[in-house]
């Protein structure tokens, strides 16, 4: 049976080069909070991944959680952000940016002076947060949105992925998934608002469906995709709760009448979360048709089975890509991967921000240099 990883695949009208897709991954490269041309370099050395799904991007100065992440609400960043689509096409790549509003994840350190942390209810999310200036912090309690603060906050997202497409990228991924902002009305352990946005399944979905709506009629269906994760628990969010399943296939069933071009499921359980049950993977699949990504502790044989089964029609692989910028050719070749430094994931090591970043040689540097 021929591999089906390594060859072409199409998603909606876009052609990719392959069914492997580099799943979002915070990197922390984007001083000021604005795309460089380290960052365009960074993610041009993987563009022959089929599909390149940048790393969380807040779609608000309000979303701006963690130290040195990106937005896309600025001229200033669109610019940074041509930068990056430029490279990626010059070599035949396809990426989208993923829109990520941290919501409670976050702290005041880490965002402008009149920007604030929100959420859809005044709990704060367990843990500490990193703060360049005061290292480890602890989450503060966020203050809750108004309901008319909400509607606006889906017009900033909806106003964001017009700017992406300005900026020259292919699509959006909506992040909502792992504890972030979407994830946080969803979960009801993060949600105890009374309002319409709060309560019931369908009340919890509304954020969620109305930033998807509003983003296909701006951009298109075809540029617009989504990622939920299922029984996650990142982030403090209750990785189960009565109405996970009902909550997910409204979601899916919703997401496909909008004719989103991707859903894009995370399971976390290869870093210790729990497994996304089969039969839930199943059950999403049946009410939404369009493409399905999952993502989540891959290797080639498990990928190649999924995507041979039906299971999945793009599979995403994710730290793989931080060592190897070559990850699709070393994993059609069989050949052994680097392994990565986790200590320059978000920061970078003492020679400077490339460190750990753009310094990771292809397989052809590395036999080179034996």
């Amino acid at each position: 049976m021929a591999s089906k990883l390594f060859s072409p695949a199409q998603l909606g009208q876009l052609a990719l080069s392959n069914h492997i897709v580099m799943a979002p991954m915070t990197r922390s490269r984007a001083l000021g909070n604005v795309p460089n041309a380290l960052m365009a370099e960074y993610y041009a050395q993987r563009a022959s991944a089929g599909l390149i799904i940048t790393e969380g991007t807040a779609p608000s100065a309000n979303g701006l959680g963690y130290a040195r992440i990106p937005g896309l609400f600025t001229p200033e960043q669109v610019a940074g952000w041509k930068l990056v689509t430029d490279a990626v096409h010059a070599k035949g790549g396809r990426i989208f940016v993923q829109l990520m509003h941290t919501g409670r994840i976050s702290h005041p350190l880490n965002m402008a002076a009149d920007a604030e942390i929100i959420a859809p209810s005044a709990i704060a999310a367990a843990g500490d947060m990193w703060t360049d200036q005061e290292q480890m912090q602890p989450q503060p309690t966020p203050r809750a949105l108004t309901t008319e603060e909400v509607k606006q906050a889906v017009r900033e997202y909806v106003t964001s992925a017009k700017l992406a497409i300005e900026a020259g990228f292919d699509g959006v991924e909506i992040h909502g998934a792992n504890g972030y902002l979407i994830d946080q009305f969803l979960n009801p352990k993060s949600n105890q608002r009374t309002d319409e946005y709060g309560g019931s399944t369908e009340n919890r979905a509304r954020f969620a469906l109305e930033i998807a709506k509003g983003t296909v009629e701006a951009i298109g269906a075809g540029r617009t995709g989504i990622r939920l994760s299922p029984h996650g628990a990142m982030n403090d969010v209750a990785a189960a709760y009565d109405d996970l399943n009902d909550l997910y296939l409204h979601l899916a069933t919703e997401l496909q009448k909008l004719n989103l071009v991707y859903l894009h499921l995370a399971d976390h359980s290869s870093m210790g979360a729990p497994e996304v049950p089969a039969a839930l993977v199943a059950s999403i699949r049946e009410q939404f048709t369009n493409t399905l990504i999952l993502s989540g502790g891959y290797d080639v044989e498990r990928a190649e089975a999924d995507l041979q089964s039906g299971r999945a029609d793009l599979v995403a692989f994710g730290r793989g890509f931080i060592a190897n910028p070559d990850l699709t050719e070393r994993l059609e070749q069989g050949t052994e991967l680097a392994q990565a430094d986790q200590a320059t994931f978000y920061a970078p090591g003492p020679e400077g921000f490339h460190q750990g970043y753009t310094d990771y040689p292809v397989l052809a540097e590395t036999e080179a240099a034996r």
